[in-house]
C-alpha cells in the first residue's frame, strides 16, 4: 500500500512553466538586489568563528546541564554564547566573546559568576581565538564554496553541454546570494556550520539541476522536432511528482531539528530547509530559462543498443 499523498499526484502535470519564467526572472532580480542592499547595509551577524573570541572547556560531576549553562550565559557577561557538548557528557565547550575589557580578564569574569551559579563546575584555562584565525576561517570557508562551484560547472559541462553548465552554475550563484541575503536580513548567527550549511544547498541544489537537465536530454532525444520550450515544459511536468516527493521528503527529515534543535542547530537547519525551497525554484525558473535563450544542440543520434558479450563479430 502506498502513502495516500503519492496516490493523489498526477502522473503528469499540465503546467506552462515557460509562460511564467518572464515574471520569475523579475522576482528574482527583486531578491538578489534586496539580498545586495541588506549586504552592503548591515552585513551578516558573524559569530565568534569569525570575530574571534574565547573557548573555554567545563567539567562536571555528572552530565553538564546545558541548556542551563546556555541561559546563564549573558548574564555572566558572554556575548554570543554558545555551549556544545563533547565526548562524554560530564565535558562541554562554551564560546563566547567579552566586550569592553581584556580578553582574558572578561573570562576570568565569565568563568567566576558561572562558578557561583554552577558550584560543581571546573574550568580548564580559556583559549582566546584571534582576528587571524577567524580571517584565515572566513577565507577557507569562501575558498570551499568557490571550488565547488567551479567542479561542479566542469561536471556539468563535462556530461551535458556547456550552456547545461553555466546554467547551473548560475543558478547555483543565485542559491547562494538568496540564502546569504536571507541569513543577512534575519540576523541569524554565521559561523562555520553555516558553511556547512551552504555546502549543503549547493549540493542538494545542484542534484536538482542533474536530474532536471536528465530528464531534459532525454526528451530532446525523444521529441527531434518539437520547439524546445514545448519539451521543457514536457520534462518539469514529467518530473514534477519526483520533485515535490523528494522535497517534502527533506523538509520533514529536518522539521524535527528545525522545532525541537534549540538555538544551536536553528541557524543550520532553517539555512538548509530555505535552501531546499531556493534550490527547486531556480532549476526551473533560473537554470532552464538560460538554456532555453541560449539553444541547444540536437543533433544527438539514437542511442545504439549494446551486442551481448556472447555475439560474434
Amino acid at each position: 500500500m502506498r502513502w495516500p499523498f503519492i496516490r493523489l499526484l498526477p502522473r503528469e502535470f499540465r503546467i506552462d512553466f515557460v509562460r511564467l519564467a518572464p515574471m520569475a526572472a523579475v522576482l528574482s532580480a527583486l531578491l538578489v538586489i534586496g539580498s545586495g542592499v541588506s549586504l552592503a547595509m548591515q552585513g551578516l551577524n558573524l559569530g565568534i568563528d569569525f570575530r574571534g573570541g574565547t573557548v573555554i572547556e567545563v567539567r562536571t560531576t555528572g552530565p553538564v546541564p546545558l541548556a542551563a549553562l546556555r541561559a546563564a550565559l549573558p548574564a555572566a557577561g558572554a556575548h554570543d554564547g554558545q555551549v556544545q557538548g563533547v565526548g562524554r557528557p560530564e565535558t562541554a565547550l562554551i564560546r563566547f566573546r567579552t566586550e569592553g575589557q581584556d580578553t582574558f580578564q572578561g573570562a576570568n569574569a565569565v568563568k567566576a559568576k558561572l562558578a557561583a551559579k554552577f558550584p560543581d563546575m571546573t574550568f580548564k584555562p580559556a583559549e582566546v581565538i584571534g582576528p587571524k584565525v577567524s580571517q584565515e576561517l572566513g577565507w577557507a570557508g569562501v575558498k570551499a564554496l568557490a571550488a565547488a562551484l567551479v567542479l561542479m560547472l566542469g561536471y556539468i559541462w563535462f556530461r551535458f553541454q556547456l550552456q547545461f553548465g553555466l546554467g547551473a552554475v548560475v543558478a547555483v550563484f543565485h542559491d547562494v546570494i538568496l540564502t546569504i541575503g536571507l541569513l543577512s536580513i534575519t540576523q541569524i548567527e554565521f559561523s562555520m556550520s553555516s558553511i556547512a550549511a551552504l555546502l549543503t544547498v549547493i549540493g542538494y541544489s545542484m542534484n536538482e539541476k542533474v536530474i532536471t537537465f536528465d530528464r531534459l536530454r532525454e526528451n530532446l532525444r525523444k521529441y527531434k522536432t518539437t520547439p524546445l520550450r514545448d519539451v521543457i515544459n514536457k520534462s518539469e511536468n514529467e518530473r514534477l511528482s519526483r520533485t515535490l516527493i523528494t522535497g517534502t521528503t527533506a523538509i520533514l527529515a529536518l522539521a524535527g531539528a528545525f522545532f525541537l534543535g534549540g538555538p544551536v542547530l536553528f541557524p543550520l537547519v532553517s539555512t538548509m530547509v530555505f535552501g531546499i525551497f531556493i534550490g527547486t525554484y531556480s532549476s526551473v525558473y533560473v537554470a532552464l530559462p538560460i538554456i532555453l535563450l541560449w539553444g541547444v544542440k540536437r543533433n544527438d543520434e539514437p542511442a545504439v543498443p549494446l551486442k551481448p558479450a556472447t555475439a560474434r563479430r
